[in-house]
């Protein structure tokens, strides 16, 4: 059979090591290394696409799986699978990233071989964190993702790249460590009850780990992936990375990193530990959704447009932390849908302000105005990406938020007055920007001459425009497949559906579910029921 999952990550590896092949000239081959970087990470796209046209819709399983003993004295294994929901972040990432390498076509002027190499291997380690089935292979990937990543903002990213770039590996970095603790906590654990260590995630499911370790376990999980989403109030990292990084970083970064945080917590913190998620979910809600407001606010004051969408960034995954949190159908779908969507349409306001920013060197929204009457067609590509980031009907931020919200209010109600107010926030934000810098009278004279779309800048924005517009109309084709995926993963935790008592009355008390139905009875309760009956 063949390996077409090992070649989804191996492909755009191989590019990258490829590329390092190629020697330098003063430059005069960089044209060369765009377009080789370009076509390997079309070719990932198409592997991926490949993937998706083969997968079998109607299965919740792991599919297209590869095992091969890794470290067999660890129960370390080389061990990837797909499931409905790993198979959309994968295709996401291929997808953005030959988008992220047009988008620097001209942007990046220097070390063109060395900045195509860290983007293809970054690409290579994103899919290989949403395929790993082993812990360990897990975290390899996890831990590589970081090192492209600290380079793109440190060596191509504006004047205070160092500080970001040390910022945001010093913030992922601190959390990594303790989720290896964890991790290596797992196998010990597992090793203790079989008599033999594993870092197989399905057999980890299994495990039977006391309360009070799962919760130290949890929130070691927990933090690590908060911190990458980042979710309130850990997020002061991500504004710095997103206004140092160039244009092909940022549109990286909010399309597919941080949702590494989110898919981890719906892959490994939840599952893994059920009893504890049951007792934390209704807090890390909580900062969900002071995060939707507080993003939503601070966005609203921010002189810079980058800065501006980096904090929207902040709210809008605060709605995915909420639907997970929720967990049930509606709200993991939910969840799901909304970190596509947020991947397209982030990462698109990126795009375009990155090549407003090519133009005029300035990302101050008070440099510009009246842009529609110089720049219709870029006007126009902004307002569908403005439209389906504030979640219009019609358009994919919609879909999302709806489900999040309908699961969330079935969940508790109360999260959903600030999840809707945050809603609301962003509407105004997002128009009074777009106001702002294209309507009006054009206010600077360097505005005058600007060019619009050019033909390569087409071949960018178009497909994220249209993806907008199809993950809106046609929904069905993204959320039938996650859909068996999504079951099983709340039917794993299973803290949040609804128990019926004698009275017919549902219980939706996640805590008390937990207690009274997933707890096994204890010795001494069977010594009572025993003496009761006895009586």
């Amino acid at each position: 059979m063949t390996p077409v999952l090992t070649l989804s990550w191996a492909v755009p590896l191989a590019g990258a090591l490829l590329l390092l092949l190629i020697p330098n000239r003063d430059g005069r081959r960089d044209a060369a290394i765009r377009w080789l970087a370009l076509i390997v990470s079309i070719a990932a796209f198409a592997l991926t696409i490949g993937l998706w046209v083969w997968f079998d819709q109607t299965s919740g399983d792991f599919q297209f799986v590869e095992r091969v003993p890794w470290i067999p004295a660890f129960g370390i294994d080389y061990y990837v699978g797909l499931d409905g929901i790993s198979l959309l972040l994968v295709v996401l990432t291929a997808f953005l990233t030959p988008i992220a390498l047009l988008s620097s076509w001209e942007g990046i002027e220097h070390k063109v071989k060395e900045f195509s190499v860290f983007i293809l291997a970054l690409e290579a380690a994103m899919i290989g964190v949403f395929v790993s089935l082993d812990l360990f292979l897990f975290y390899v990937f996890w831990d590589a993702m970081l090192i492209p990543m600290y380079f793109l903002i440190g060596v191509w990213g504006y004047d205070q790249r160092i500080y970001a770039a040390i910022k945001f590996m010093l913030y992922t970095m601190a959390g990594s460590v303790l989720m290896l603790i964890a991790i290596l906590g797992l196998a010990y654990l597992h090793s203790e009850a079989t008599g033999s260590y594993s870092f197989d995630l399905l057999k980890l499911y299994t495990l039977q780990i006391a309360p009070e370790t799962q919760r130290w376990f949890f929130l070691a999980f927990a933090l690590a992936f908060a911190i990458k989403v980042p979710l309130f109030p850990f997020h002061t990292w991500l504004p710095d990375a997103h206004v140092q990084a160039p244009t092909a970083g940022s549109v990286i970064l909010a399309g597919v990193l941080l949702k590494m945080g989110t898919y981890g917590l719906v892959r490994f913190a939840f599952p893994l530990f059920p009893t504890a998620a049951a007792e934390f979910a209704p807090w890390i809600a909580l900062l969900a959704v002071i995060g939707i407001i507080y993003g939503a606010l601070v966005a609203m004051v921010q002189p810079d447009m980058k800065k501006l969408v980096a904090y929207s960034s902040v709210s809008h995954l605060g709605f995915v932390v909420l639907g997970i949190c929720a967990m049930n159908v509606q709200g993991v779908q939910g969840a799901v849908y909304q970190m596509l969507a947020h991947g397209v349409t982030t990462g698109g306001l990126f795009l375009i302000v990155g090549m407003l920013a090519d133009r005029r060197h300035t990302r101050l929204i008070s440099e510009f105005g009246g842009l529609k009457s110089v720049m219709p067609r870029l006007t126009a590509a902004f307002l569908i990406i403005t439209l389906a980031s504030i979640g219009m009907p019609g358009l994919n931020g919609f879909v999302g938020e709806f489900l999040i919200m309908l699961g969330a209010f079935r969940w508790d109600p109360r999260y959903v007055v600030g999840a809707g107010l945050g809603v609301i926030l962003s509407a105004v934000y997002m128009l009074w920007m777009f106001q702002r810098v294209y309507y009006g009278e054009v206010t600077h004279q360097e505005n005058e001459a600007l060019p619009d779309l050019r033909p390569r800048e087409w071949a960018a924005a178009l497909p994220l425009c249209a993806m907008a517009i199809v993950m809106g109309v046609f929904p069905v084709l993204f959320l039938k497949p996650m859909e068996p995926a999504v079951r099983k993963v709340v039917e794993q935790v299973g803290f949040s559906q609804p128990v019926r008592v004698d009275n017919g009355r549902e219980m939706r008390n996640a805590k008390f579910k937990v207690q009274t139905v997933k707890v096994p009875p204890q010795p001494s309760d069977v010594r009572r029921a025993v003496h009761e009956i006895g009586r």
